[in-house]
């Protein structure tokens, strides 16, 4: 079995260590030791015939050549590096990343640079003007910090805002076309705010040099991925009411571009100049912020019909005063030998990943493990996918009763202390029946917390993971809410949908307040779970970063692949491609049937047999995951990428 271990700092081959100035401070005097790698083959991938080959390239072989938009890649196996590693879900955000860490950038100066490509060539998912989650491990302090960079609603947002075109009127429509295609699905963005903050403070290279490779990107062009072509054309008809939009995305007859084509994003480029001379007031004050304001208060669409669509109520001084945050992360023991931590609300994923694992550590979960896992991670067991979906039912309820925004909506009792008490969590856990489905959980009993139940539905996000050449590490998760936002573009970039995560009505049908009610400032409730795996009771011994897009199915995602590489000693790859298994609080557990290449029959009957109506759809996670194992005498990076999407992994030498 592979074992885990710090390793110290050791020399970089063809490395130089040279003293520059940079854009972040990272506690010290801007001026530091950069470990730049001057190895040729690093951040390529290897070929046939052991040849190295540049991503984006165009060359046969190439990752970044367009493929199909949906599906399974068979066959991906878990990828090695010695000092630094990216992942992500499209190949030319990945190689923006590496080649930041190549030039001796850290972790955070790697997301910044990834963030920007992914806003350009994977907009279905993410956006500059977008929110994100980070969790950041700091290998000089020893320390996990959790960034937010989640969107808010605007000051002049009520709890009727997504549902009444005249908040003050009980009487008043709700927002044309639809609430997700009105201004009113659009938040105050917060992710590049974040990303600064946390560059300011990790960074080690100057901020304006970050942004390089997106503008080279969209000024002279990039092949369309597949999930992107098939994106445009799914959203054709909602993309048809903005002008700006049919210009990016359509040819001039109006025809969708398609996979494959040659693009070029020319206001994309002007936007990330302007961010990389002025930071990100360039999105938040100025022309770009006028521009937003008036994109998201349209009224009528820019289609021969003029479609009537209802305005967001932002405001130029909504996008001047927003803040992103410091939280701390929520972290929890498993099972005395690692320490898990992730995302603090306004994300629900760190919460809700949390009591998953405080209630599977009451299990013999590793006994459990799946046949054949040299085999895409293999067939998971009946009682493994049963104790997981069960352990998972029961934090779904928790989560949605309880988990909001808690600047405005605490938690009950003791807030993180309450929700993961160990003896609370046991007895969680002894709700559990071995042999039979629970099917729909209740929410534990938290005191008298008056709060209705918010089931909704949450869709697209993409996720990276990155580990530098320091020791520091990033896992964040960014997103544009369902695919392609809410179609509204200006300046090269969507706006996001983000609002709908709010709950809709204010009030259930007995007139109980939901946690996740809109409010004037408010963050939406996210399931969004960035996730660090540490060995030990704390941090510092690095094991495992991992993260996945899939809305409201995030937790899902990423419990399996936790329990893949700590319970069942899977690789990076094979946690990774691992069957996605699991369930919200509904009477469905998912097993997904993407792979086809396994026989997934047996377990599909076992699992009904314990009383699971079992959904065998196709699932499309995103999965990024880089692990700290050791080989041989070796200790190493290893890396794995969803082969449900299109990510690839990349490091010092060719992968």
């Amino acid at each position: 079995m592979l074992t885990r271990k710090f390793w110290p700092l050791a020399p970089l081959t063809a490395a130089v260590i040279l003293l520059a100035s940079c854009g972040g401070d990272g506690g010290d005097d801007n001026t530091r030791d950069l470990i730049v790698d001057n190895d040729p083959t690093s951040c390529t991938i290897r070929g046939d015939g052991g040849s190295s080959i540049v991503v984006g390239s165009g060359v046969a072989g190439d990752p970044a050549a367009p493929e199909a938009a949906s599906g399974y890649r068979l066959g991906l196996t878990a990828k090695t590096s010695s000092r630094y590693m990216a992942v992500a879900n499209t190949p030319l955000a990945v190689k923006a990343g590496c080649d930041i860490l190549k030039s001796g950038g850290t972790a955070v100066d790697a997301a910044v640079a990834m963030q920007a490509v992914l806003g350009l060539v994977e907009p279905q998912s993410s956006t500059i003007a977008g929110s994100a989650f980070m969790v950041y491990y700091d290998a000089k302090t020893k320390k996990v910090m959790a960034y937010d960079g989640r969107e808010t609603a605007p000051a002049a947002a009520t709890g009727y805002y997504l549902k009444r075109q005249d908040q003050a009127d009980p009487n008043s429509p709700t927002p044309v076309p639809s609430a997700r295609r009105s201004g009113r699905s659009i938040g105050v963005p917060g992710v590049l705010r974040m990303l600064e903050m946390a560059q300011k403070e990790h960074g080690k290279l100057a901020w304006n040099g970050l942004f390089d490779y997106g503008v080279k990107l969209s000024t002279d062009g990039f092949q369309i991925p597949g999930r992107l072509g098939a994106a445009i054309k799914s959203n054709a008809n909602s993309l048809a009411l903005d002008a700006n939009a049919m210009a990016t995305y359509f040819h001039a007859d109006g025809t969708p571009r398609e996979t494959g084509e040659t693009m070029t994003n020319l206001p994309y480029a002007n936007t990330l100049k302007a961010i990389a001379e002025k930071g990100a007031d360039a999105l938040h004050t100025g022309e770009i912020a006028k521009a937003i304001v008036e994109k998201a208060a349209q009224s009528v669409g820019d289609d021969p019909a003029k479609t009537p669509i209802t305005p967001s109520l932002m405001t130029m001084s909504d996008l001047a005063n927003y803040q992103p945050k410091k939280r701390e992360p929520v972290c929890v023991n498993y099972r005395s030998t690692y320490h898990i931590c992730s995302m603090a609300p306004p994300s629900s994923g760190g919460i809700a990943i949390a009591q998953s694992f405080g209630i599977l550590g009451q299990f013999a979960l590793p006994q459990y493990g799946p046949a054949n896992p040299s085999n895409e991670g293999g067939v998971p067991s009946v009682m493994g996918v049963h104790l997981v979906s069960e352990a998972e039912r029961l934090a779904y309820a928790d989560r949605d009763k309880y988990v909001a925004d808690t600047d405005f909506i605490p938690l009950p009792g003791q807030g993180f202390s309450t929700m993961l008490n160990p003896d609370y969590l046991k007895a969680r856990a002894s709700l559990i029946n071995l042999d039979q489905s629970m099917g729909t959980a209740v929410a534990g009993d938290l005191g008298d917390v008056p709060l209705g139940v918010d089931k909704t539905v949450e869709h697209g996000t993409t996720h990276l993971s990155v580990v530098d050449a320091y020791g520091n590490v990033a896992s964040m998760t960014t997103t544009v809410e369902s695919s392609m936002g809410s179609f509204h573009m200006v300046d090269g970039f969507l706006l996001t949908n983000q609002l709908t995560d709010f709950s809709a009505d204010p009030a259930d049908a007995s007139g109980t307040p939901i946690a996740n009610r809109v409010a004037p400032g408010k963050r939406p409730r996210s399931t969004m779970a960035p996730t660090l795996v540490f060995r030990g009771d704390q941090p510092g011994d690095f094991v495992m970063a991992t993260g996945s897009p899939g809305g409201g199915s995030i937790i899902q995602y990423v419990v399996k692949t936790v329990v893949g590489a700590l319970d069942w000693g899977l690789d990076a790859q094979q946690a990774t491609s691992l069957v996605i298994f699991g369930a919200s609080n509904s009477a469905t557990t998912s097993v997904d049937g993407s792979n086809t290449s396994l026989d997934l029959t047996a377990l599909i009957a076992g699992l009904e047999a314990k009383g699971h109506r079992v959904n065998n759809g196709a699932q499309s996670s995103g999965v990024a995951t880089i692990m700290r194992v050791t080989q041989g005498n070796k200790t190493v990076l290893q890396g794995g990428a969803d082969p449900r999407r299109e990510g690839i992994v990349l490091g010092d030498g060719a992968l």
